[in-house]
């Protein structure tokens, strides 16, 4: 990097060629983001129930 100025340069470049997603694409991954973060926290939810359940019984059996 000897040149900052043709560096800086060479970014524009870069920038321009870049393809960005569409508004559609944006919402269609944003969606997808939401929908699997609401389906992993209803699972983790479920199975921490269970398991609280199971260590409840364990509990009640051993005293």
């Amino acid at each position: 990097m000897k040149n900052p100025l043709k560096f800086i340069q060479e970014v524009k470049q870069e920038a321009f060629r870049v393809t960005w997603p569409t508004s559609k694409e944006t919402l269609q991954g944003t969606l997808m983001v939401v929908a699997m973060a609401i389906v992993a926290s209803i699972f983790f939810l479920l199975l921490d129930q269970v398991l609280k359940f199971l260590l409840e019984i364990l509990l009640k059996v051993s005293i």
